[in-house]
């Protein structure tokens, strides 16, 4: 089932309908659907897929070989094979003078690792060949750090040479709706804040099975698909997975700042930042800074990927439980009791999905430049204070508050947003809610009263 990707997909089919030479790089990190998208994108039309292995040039050239004779003269496979990658670009440029064709190479780390002058074998052709040709050339990797440094970075060969790139993200909570359908509108937050947005990981829910069922059957048992999916993810993308393990373990445990994060694993600060950089690239910490306020406030960090932050907050410290068999027993008397509160970061995300969706529309009150959490220092009160989500521009802003709870939210979560946004000096200022469950009815008729306060309850949200 081919699910979302719909402006890459239009993207990548208007580029070929130009029916000049295109050259796109696709990157993201693993189980995220470029393949699937590349292969959505082929269809009826005349294409060579070739996924490189991670081996030697010859044994690539050869494979490489077989799948572009497969397209181009199915009796030559496994019969013939260029003698060198500059023979075989040829042959492509030939192929495609006077038709269009769509070359794409997946897991073009592999390739460049096994051998390292394919990219100033690449540009030679496309600067002397491929740039007259109809040939539509698709790199595509999982390495982001390679893919970023060494394929779209200034001193790489093939810089400036691509018409389009594509940077592919998990799914929102949104597009990953059409995995989650036979699940009730709760369940669906809660598997969405389990696994997040990965195609790979969606695809793997049971519709047959309980919400409890497939979160014990993905992480609660040691043959599980989620299992020991962190740490396999970090052994293929990263040198030091052991470093990196207690890192994200010191984030999940509720260090923030650089210093707290380098303190709890033993590191020097400089080291830790670049070690920090790599998790940034991944996608799977993210560096964040109040969306309002002095430049000079310091960033935190925060686990960015939601299959992450479960692991690490329920997965890691079990071990030995699930491995012993005791999986369920661990759901119920450990993680059902913290699921709420844990859901409340997720909802958070979800609430901001939704306004950015809403901004595109034109549904806001005033088009938010980025929408993002803020923290900082309340002058007045001497203390901390927090704001859920804001968004601002010009003399105009919004103020919003998440509650994942049972109970409704009631007129003392507006009071205390309002206080908190006096803080702040603009002259037109929206207050939105949302709630899980709903609101009380003396804050839906305060809301009527002020007029600029919006309730919206999470069955609104999800249709």
């Amino acid at each position: 089932m081919f699910v979302g990707r719909d402006a890459e997909l239009k993207k990548l089919n208007e580029m070929y309908a130009s029916g000049k030479f295109e050259f796109a790089i696709i990157y993201g990190r693993r189980r995220v659907g470029k393949t699937t998208l590349i292969k959505e994108f082929l269809k009826g039309k005349k294409g060579i897929y070739f996924i490189a292995r991670e081996a030697g040039g010859m044994v690539n050239l050869k494979a490489f070989s077989n799948d572009v004779y497969s397209v181009t003269a199915k009796e030559l496979v496994g019969n013939a094979s260029f003698s060198d990658w500059d023979g075989a670009f040829d042959y492509i440029s030939q192929n495609s003078m006077d038709g269009r064709l769509v070359l794409a190479i997946d897991e073009y780390p592999f390739l460049a690792g096994g051998y390292r002058p394919i990219s100033s074998i690449l540009q030679a052709h496309i600067d002397a060949q491929f740039t007259e040709s109809r040939l539509f050339l698709i790199l595509c990797g999982s390495s982001m750090s390679f893919m970023e440094n060494q394929v779209l970075g200034y001193k790489s060969p093939l810089y400036g040479r691509r018409t389009a790139q594509f940077k592919i993200a998990p799914f929102s909570f949104f597009e990953s709706l059409p995995f989650l359908e036979a699940f009730p509108k709760e369940g669906r937050a809660i598997l969405y804040g389990v696994v997040g947005g990965v195609p790979e990981y969606l695809n793997k829910i049971s519709a047959s099975k309980s919400v409890r069922e497939n979160i014990i059957d993905l992480f609660l048992t040691s043959s599980g698909l989620l299992f020991e999916e962190p740490g396999n993810l970090m052994k293929q993308e990263l040198r030091e997975p052991s470093t990196y393990n207690g890192i994200i373990g010191a984030i999940a445990g509720g260090a923030s700042r650089l210093s707290q994060i380098a303190t709890k694993c033993g590191i020097e600060s400089n080291k830790c930042a670049k070690y920090l950089s790599a998790l940034i690239s991944l996608g799977i910490v993210k560096k964040e800074l109040p969306i309002a306020g002095p430049p000079s406030q310091k960033s935190i960090y925060l686990l960015g990927d939601m299959m992450f932050r479960f692991w690490y907050r329920f997965v890691f410290p079990n071990l030995s439980g699930i491995v012993s068999g005791i999986g369920g027993a661990i759901f119920d008397f450990d993680i059902s009791e913290e699921l709420s509160a844990y859901m409340g970061v997720a909802f958070e995300e979800i609430c901001k999905q939704y306004l950015m969706g809403l901004a595109r529309e034109g549904a806001l009150p005033f088009p938010p430049g980025s929408i993002g959490r803020w923290w900082g220092n309340n002058p007045h009160e001497r203390r901390q204070e927090e704001i859920d989500l804001m968004a601002f521009r010009k003399d105009s802003a919004m103020f919003c508050e998440c509650k994942w709870t049972n109970a409704l939210v009631d007129i003392d979560v507006l009071n205390a947003l309002t206080r908190k946004s006096e803080l702040f000096h603009y002259k037109n200022v929206w207050f939105w809610l949302f709630a899980k469950t709903g609101f009380t009815d003396r804050l839906i008729a305060e809301a009527g009263r002020r007029g600029n306060v919006k309730l919206v309850s999470f069955e609104e949200m999800a249709p």
